[in-house]
């Protein structure tokens, strides 16, 4: 394409053609010269296939030569954290995402560290054009929908989806790498990409239309959805979040889930009774009975994998009841409850709140160690139970409740709450504020220790501060109840 360039000097403007709305190898190469030409970037308009730009050139003259670089103009430097940003934030649809780049480069030739600068208005604009682009890039990835059509050649896979950026080329390769052995074609409102197992060849825009609007296998598709769609687990919100409706209509699944969101709250009740029903003997009648059967107990795949269960320990009339979600890899291995990292976290805030663990009771919402094997080292990571698995269990923690008959209940986590109320609530929502069980006691929950050590030193302080808070009105009212 011609390039029309005037001279820097003379504060006139200058056109950078680009050959596509992703080009950001051409922008690159561009941009180096006009800063080693010491362009200005108040004095470049960058011209994009498609796409409108700014009007610097009304009444220009014949088509100019890139200026020269300067003799004693140094090579323009910048660091790796740009690069990497301006190469995703290149593929936004903002139309000033190219001029962005560039007056940030021009900037970083003079200050090196502008990068380090978040409060900087470019830096956190263009962070954000990255990872809106990096958000587009992995929805594509996890919401393209292929549909089996019969061709010529036999079986080819399509598919439909409508990027919010330019991100088809960028794409490219993770889904040649995934569906090497088949034959697909990929169509969107931008463009296209056809595999034929061998050779990726880019097409025009599409429209909806060319694409099928179902195929034979959908019905199979939606009948695993459904059978793998867990009530307890539904939260809305997230759900939105992560897939939002825009997608819905390419995806054979999304017709189930109004239906299967109206009925989550039924289906999650007869999880819990199915659980509570696995148990058909009479309840035990003391606390070194209930011990001696979960020892015994194999009645979910936890109890199978070979673990020694955990025994709740402590006061057998606290008035206390502290329960967690189960035993980690220090506790499975010395069998008591709350020994390892997050307990001794836990241990030192009872403590600040003025609670004394050698008095409460202190058991798990599960009582053996799910786990997975991290390879080489064959570490035995934490894995989070199941809502099925908790139900199961929930007859265990019952069983404590009933024998101890606590006044108070700490549920720590999203799991331990649940072994209580039979039902999943919000941490979050609910922490902080006493709830009345049916036998008199009451409920308070907070987070889980475990949760603060998985936080980063900025953010620990501040729900440290929240933990410590929540145990220090549960004390206070346990010494009320007193």
């Amino acid at each position: 394409m011609t390039q029309l360039f005037r001279d820097a000097r003379s504060g006139e403007a200058f056109a950078a053609p680009l050959a596509a709305p992703d080009d950001f190898a051409g922008w690159r190469e561009q941009a180096r010269r006009l800063v080693s030409a010491d362009v200005p970037p108040d004095r470049v308009a960058w011209q994009v296939p498609g796409e409108g730009g700014e009007d610097l050139f009304a009444g220009a003259g014949k088509a100019m030569r890139l200026p020269a670089p300067r003799d004693d103009a140094p090579q323009p430097r910048v660091p790796r954290a740009f690069l990497d940003l301006a190469g995703k934030a290149a593929l936004h649809s903002d139309p000033q995402r190219f001029s962005l780049l560039y007056r940030l480069l021009w900037r970083l030739q003079t200050r090196p560290g502008l990068m380090e600068d978040g409060a900087d208005d470019d830096v956190r604009r263009l962070a954000m054009l990255a990872r809106t682009v990096r958000r587009d890039i992995h929805k594509m990835r996890a919401f393209v929908r292929f549909r089996v059509i019969e061709d010529e050649d036999g079986e080819r896979y399509v598919a439909w989806f409508e990027p919010e950026h330019h991100i088809l080329r960028a794409n490219a390769a993770f889904f040649v790498n995934r569906f090497t052995q088949m034959k697909w074609t990929i169509l969107t409102p931008q463009g296209s990409l056809d595999w034929d197992g061998q050779t990726l060849r880019e097409g025009p825009p599409a429209a909806r239309g060319d694409a099928p609007a179902q195929d034979a296998a959908e019905d199979l598709w939606k009948t695993y959805y459904g059978s793998i769609f867990n009530p307890a687990r539904l939260k809305i919100g997230a759900m939105l979040k992560e897939m939002p409706r825009r997608y819905w209509k390419n995806m054979p699944e999304a017709a189930l889930i109004p239906e299967l969101v109206a009925g989550a709250q039924a289906r999650e009740a007869r999880m819990v009774e199915t659980g509570a029903a696995l148990f058909t003997e009479s309840r035990p009648d003391s606390l070194e009975a209930i011990a001696a059967g979960i020892s015994a107990c194999t009645r979910c795949p936890i109890g199978c994998n070979g673990t020694r269960a955990v025994a709740g320990e402590g006061r057998a009339d606290a008035a206390l009841m502290i329960v967690g979600e189960q035993p980690g890899d220090s506790e499975e291995q010395q069998g008591r409850p709350f020994v390892g990292p997050a307990g001794q976290v836990l241990r030192s805030h009872l403590a600040g709140a003025g609670i004394d663990p050698g008095q409460a009771w202190l058991t798990n919402a599960v009582k053996h160690f799910k786990f997975v094997l991290r390879a080489p080292s064959k570490r035995r990571l934490h894995q989070n139970p199941s809502a099925r698995e908790i139900d199961t269990c929930r007859w265990w923690v019952e069983s404590e409740r009933l024998l101890v008959r606590p006044k108070m209940v700490l549920a720590l986590g999203a799991s331990a709450a649940r072994s209580v109320l039979g039902k999943t609530v919000s941490v979050q929502k609910v922490r902080g504020l006493p709830q009345r069980l049916d036998d008199g006691a009451e409920l308070w929950i907070t987070t889980h220790p475990s949760y603060l050590l998985r936080l980063d030193e900025g953010a620990r302080a501040g729900e440290e501060a929240r933990f410590a808070a929540d145990l220090a009105a549960a004390g206070a009212r346990l010494r009320d109840l007193a």
